[in-house]
């Protein structure tokens, strides 16, 4: 290895923080005590600096060990990413792509590489890994690395994510590395300066209609059938509108077509949007980001493609037009919007899938050790949609509470009236009989006669079936007939009530009867 490029004078403006030279610190100690085939975790927020820790670590540990180094990225805009990042911190590097061969490697001891080029080069010896010391592998919870183990049975292997909990719940981290060190948390960088806070604006969305797929996660053709409804992209555009209007902001979807029909709705509505997904060329992805970059205003809609390996912190605001089971892709969704700029110390995330709910508040206080030893625990623990769901207030939409105006308050708590009347040893019928006295009242406290009454409790149909699903919910009985004809029983036995009762409702409100 005499003859072997390797590091020069490291020529970089990338000064480590102390946090991350207490990672590096924590790094190397395992170095010095664990076994060679020690694997250990690293766990860092995004936007934290893993790639600057671990370029770090590469030209440290090459000056001091007589070994290689290889670096594996699941993609290959994060290879070149990784091989520029390395090359700043004065280590010279050689990328493993598809014409790879034997006859320059022993000029190099720093190898980046992609883990689907790496294996055809690994598989076909047109490689030679035999002196390879330390193995990183950058987004570790991917599970497409793993199938490589086996050739660096005898190497250092550090792993590094943002959130250690494997994307196939059949193939947990704890089962392919020995010991995880947490980073900072997303709470520390904040108040610290190094990340910006999340405001978090949060939709509730009825979601019961989405499947699961084979991988865990929901289906691409059910999130599409749901998303591209004309009334949820109505509630996509209403959120921007009324929370980030004018704002840089990068919407997430689940499926091409869902991305399609955001583009033509915002641009229909006069908004400078573009669409990005991973069927357009290189050039195309660096026109549209481009664009994105330079344009204070500007709408991205697009499909994962740009969850990982994608800095733009001029970002104002994202948008989740999804739901997932993922944690680890609601951080990286989030995340795309938490790097700082001067005049830029927080960013929205506006919330249409009810992640937020799923997992809590991006930043929230998270056991990482806890979830790296017992992930199923944890994911058993998240509720359901339904689950979810059924813990969801109704709200008036504003043009509609307009109207009853006259009302201090037009909730109703059918899940609470339910428990009430189980426990005091009444009927389930009881809940719906005080249900329509109490959407009566509201109807009559804001009218002048019966007629307006009856018009006001025709506005009422939303709140109607949220009260009939819950209290179905309650009940146990919930098939689509059943349902259906509880709605309408429900609005006939309102319009019957506010004829039978009216003028008596009337006068107990205003003390006086109604004029005839």
């Amino acid at each position: 290895m005499e003859n072997a490029i390797g590091l020069q004078e490291r020529k970089t403006d990338k000064e480590l923080y102390t946090y991350q030279q207490g990672a590096i610190n924590q790094i190397f100690k395992k170095f010095e005590t664990a076994p060679d085939d020690y694997h250990l975790l690293y766990q860092l927020p995004t936007g934290g600096g893993k790639t600057v820790i671990f370029s770090e670590i590469v030209r440290q540990y090459l000056k001091h060990h007589n070994k290689k180094v290889l670096v594996m990225t699941h993609r290959i805009e994060l290879c070149k990413q990784t091989s520029e990042m390395l090359s700043s911190f004065g280590v010279v590097n050689k990328v493993v792509n598809s014409t790879a061969n034997l006859d320059d490697q022993e000029r190099y001891i720093c190898f980046v590489a992609m883990v689907e080029t790496l294996n055809n080069r690994l598989n076909e010896n047109k490689l030679d890994i035999s002196d390879i010391g330390l193995v990183i592998i950058d987004e570790a919870h991917y599970n497409s690395f793993t199938k490589l183990f086996k050739f660096f049975e005898k190497s250092f292997i550090l792993g590094v994510t943002a959130t250690p909990l494997s994307s196939n719940r059949n193939l947990p981290m704890k089962d392919n590395y020995d010991e995880l060190i947490a980073g900072e948390s997303i709470q520390n960088l904040i108040e610290n300066e190094f990340l910006a806070r999340a405001e978090m604006f949060q939709y509730d969305m009825s979601l019961t209609s989405l499947e699961v797929g084979a991988n865990g996660d929901y289906t691409v053709k059910s999130s599409e059938d749901l998303y591209t409804g004309p009334a949820m992209l109505d509630k996509l555009l209403e959120s921007y509108v009324k929370h980030s209007e004018g704002k840089k902001t990068l919407i997430f979807n689940n499926g091409i077509n869902t991305s399609i029909q955001v583009y033509y709705s915002f641009r229909a509505a006069g908004y400078p949007i573009m669409h990005l997904d991973n069927t357009a060329s290189k050039k195309q992805r660096k026109q549209i980001l481009k664009w994105f970059r330079e344009t204070p205003n500007a709408i991205l809609t697009s499909v994962s493609i740009l969850t990982t390996g994608f800095d733009e912190p001029t970002i104002d605001t994202i948008i989740l037009n999804r739901a997932t089971k993922s944690l680890t892709l609601y951080y990286q969704m989030i995340g795309r919007g938490s790097r700082i700029l001067n005049n830029k110390s927080s960013f929205k995330v506006i919330d249409l899938g009810n992640n937020c709910y799923r997992f809590g508040p991006w930043g929230s206080d998270l056991d990482w050790q806890l979830i790296f030893r017992s992930p199923d625990y944890y994911m058993d623990r998240l509720q359901s949609d339904e689950e979810l769901e059924s813990n969801f207030r109704y709200e008036m939409p504003e043009d509609i509470r307009i109207q009853f105006g006259k009302s201090e308050e037009v909730y109703f708590d059918v899940k609470e009236t339910y428990m009430e009347a189980i426990r005091s040893g009444g009927s389930s019928k009881d809940v719906l009989e005080k249900s329509i006295a109490q959407h009566a009242y509201i109807c009559i406290e804001n009218s002048e006669d019966v007629y307006d009454a009856l018009t006001l409790a025709k506005l009422l149909g939303d709140d109607i079936d949220n009260r009939i699903e819950k209290y179905a919910k309650c009940i146990s009985k919930s098939t689509h007939n059943f349902l259906s004809w509880l709605k309408d029983d429900y609005r006939l036995k309102l319009r019957s009530y506010l004829r039978e009762n009216f003028d008596t409702v009337f006068e107990e409100i205003h003390g006086y009867p109604p004029e005839d």
